[in-house]
């Protein structure tokens, strides 16, 4: 069995700033790359009225977002 962090963070209304913000924390979290037992992390951003698991951070040319998780994988 394994644990897993599930982090829920506002990061505002406007989708762009949203967007940078959701950046950003992702990019201070795996800072620490070292101490994160995984090879592999995923995130999505996604919005409170949308019922879907929808992730806006993966947009296509027509501005459908996703339903896949973003990844990041870690060199071990």
């Amino acid at each position: 069995m394994q644990y897993r962090l599930h982090i829920d963070i506002p990061v505002g209304t406007d989708e762009k700033k949203a967007i940078e913000n959701s950046q950003m924390i992702v990019a201070l979290l795996l800072k620490e790359r070292d101490s994160i037992p995984s090879e592999q992390v995923n995130y999505r951003l996604g919005h409170d009225e949308d019922r879907q698991k929808s992730n806006y951070l993966i947009k296509n040319e027509n501005g459908h977002v996703s339903n896949k998780k973003t990844r990041v994988h870690i060199p071990g």
